[in-house]
């Protein structure tokens, strides 16, 4: 009981120590604030949206911002600044679930891979190895041709096909730390290798699956706008960051507010998550303790 209690206080300790550590990055701080505020909006986005995602104006085309609509309609006459804010729900959706979808299942594989090594090592790695021989891109492509266009299924190839980056990971980190003396105590106490593997490896493997995770959510987000640009993602009138861009390209020329604000909105999601990403990096580092 007492080393539990032990334990526990130096995990929070840690956590302190990073926290002051993060609070130091300004850059990291400003993206942190940046994603707090879109998942707000995310949440909140029936009371900020001034108008449903999904009601046109036909008589109020291709408008222009003004305090109106703040930026413009679209070829539906859609409030632009309501689909964003709607957006907001599914892009961060997408880039969360498909995420944890990659998280979970790259995590079991390296952890199994890297703690029991082998020729299960060897047969998991070598499936490993030919998910990521196929770009990420394609194979997502590839995992939606096959299950079609929607929600659920773009967050499903998504996630496919980042599991090999949190595979290598995990399985790295694992044979670094299975042969250490707090694993051997474990195995003498008589802990099964499940046990082992939940409470003891694992949790020393989140510092860089924790990093890789936020920058996993950014790449997610990209992955699924560039899927929804080329029509694979979600179907009209769903209002998707990607597929608003590729919507709004036809008027480019003479309506570039169609595309601007999505993009924009992808861009500083992207940012955030990507600074957040570095500042975690660095606040994670041992090298950087005091």
């Amino acid at each position: 009981m007492e080393n539990s209690k032990i334990e526990k206080r130096g995990r929070f300790r840690n956590l302190k120590d990073m926290w002051i550590r993060m609070r130091r990055n300004k850059l990291a701080m400003v993206g942190l604030i940046i994603l707090v505020s879109l998942i707000l909006v995310a949440i909140f986005a029936d009371f900020i949206a001034p108008y449903g995602f999904a009601e046109q104006d036909l008589s109020n085309q291709f408008a222009k911002p003004s305090g109106k609509h703040f930026f413009g309609t679209d070829d539906l006459g859609r409030d632009i600044f309501s689909r964003v804010v709607y957006g907001s729900r599914i892009s961060l959706k997408v880039g969360f679930i498909s995420v944890g979808i990659a998280l979970v299942v790259g995590t079991a594989i390296g952890a199994v891979t890297g703690y029991y090594g082998g020729k299960l090592d060897n047969a998991l790695m070598r499936f490993i190895d030919i998910l990521q021989s196929i770009p990420d891109t394609l194979l997502a492509i590839a995992i939606l041709a096959a299950l079609g266009a929607g929600l659920s299924n773009l967050m499903i190839a998504v996630g496919i096909a980042s599991i090999p980056g949190y595979a290598r990971i995990v399985r790295s980190s694992v044979l670094s730390i299975r042969d250490m003396e707090f694993i051997e105590a474990a195995k003498a106490n008589g802990s099964s290798n499940f046990r082992i593997i939940m409470k003891h490896v694992i949790p020393n493997c989140m510092a860089p699956l924790i990093v890789q995770a936020t920058l996993g959510v950014a790449y997610a987000i990209i992955n699924a706008a560039g899927l929804s640009f080329i029509g694979l993602g979600l179907e009209p009138p769903t209002p998707e960051w990607g597929a608003m861009l590729s919507g709004g390209r036809t008027f480019i020329r003479d309506y570039p507010h169609m595309t601007i604000f999505p993009g924009i909105a992808i861009v500083t999601t992207i940012f955030a998550l990507n600074v957040l990403g570095d500042g975690l990096r660095d606040a994670l580092d041992p090298k950087l303790k005091r």
